[in-house]
């Protein structure tokens, strides 16, 4: 399905240079102020990821955990996710938006009924973190026939047979965890390790993009930028919590910081 996530890696792919993704958490550290940094980021990230608050995650760092309690302490709910969402696609509608939580929070909304709301917000992808392949496959299949990319998370020790049936029935993009951690931790692994092991996965099928998240910083993004995209949540997060304790505009400095990242990459 050619979707706007693909035609987005197509244009950044002529332009010689990665995506940019970013990742926020919705309602931080209001509904309001989110959806104004999702606006305001989004001049310089190419897809924006939106998570769901979610109160024990398995896969977030510190950074992202302290964003996500701030929003269920301000009283964020799954419908206000949608409405925030749906309102960034009325003024960004070329725009990919990729809504990340957990699957327990699509189990207890019911599934179809979840879907179905994606689609009415205008939601261009999904990223479930603890619902894996194979496991995932009905989910993603109803994701497709509404034209919803369901992302598949591939890591270091995904074995090259699952690879394959990962890469083989997933959509246009798949995220590539590049170490064994949980986001924001220091890269453990070198740059240079990161992308052997990418190239190793691009070559499996040239036709899918893959995106590399964890430990992306201003730092390390640099020497990532051959990949087909580059995650960065962490930094975002971290910039929000620094804003918010020195009562300065987070919109203002979230920006800057998405600015640099996407100059670094250029």
């Amino acid at each position: 399905m050619s979707s706007l996530i693909n035609k987005t890696f197509s244009i950044a792919k002529s332009e010689n240079r990665p995506a940019l993704l970013t990742y926020t958490v919705a309602g931080d550290n209001t509904k309001k102020k989110s959806l104004e940094i999702l606006k305001s980021i989004s001049n310089y990230a190419d897809i924006c990821e939106l998570g769901f608050p979610h109160n024990t995650p398995i896969a977030d760092g510190g950074q992202i955990q302290t964003s996500a309690y701030r929003a269920i302490k301000n009283g964020i709910k799954i419908n206000d996710v949608f409405s925030i969402a749906k309102n960034f696609k009325k003024v960004k509608r070329n725009k990919p938006i990729i809504l990340m939580g957990y699957y327990n929070i699509i189990f207890q909304y019911n599934e179809d009924k979840f879907i179905k709301k994606c689609k009415k917000s205008k939601v261009d992808g999904l990223i479930v973190v603890d619902l894996p392949y194979p496991e995932n496959k009905a989910f993603a299949l109803k994701c497709k026939k509404k034209k919803i990319n369901f992302i598949q998370l591939i890591s270091p020790t995904t074995s090259r047979n699952r690879l394959k049936q990962i890469i083989r029935d997933s959509h246009d993009m798949i995220y590539y965890i590049s170490m064994l951690s949980t986001t924001g931790g220091k890269l453990k692994v070198s740059t240079k390790k990161i992308l052997s092991e990418y190239k190793k996965i691009k070559k499996l099928d040239k036709s899918k993009y893959v995106v590399i998240g964890f430990g992306i910083t201003g730092k390390t993004i640099k020497s990532l930028k051959k990949a087909d995209g580059l995650v960065v949540g962490s930094a975002i997060c971290k910039e929000i919590t620094n804003s918010i304790k020195k009562r300065q505009n987070a919109v203002i400095n979230v920006t800057n910081v998405v600015k640099k990242l996407k100059n670094k990459i250029k």
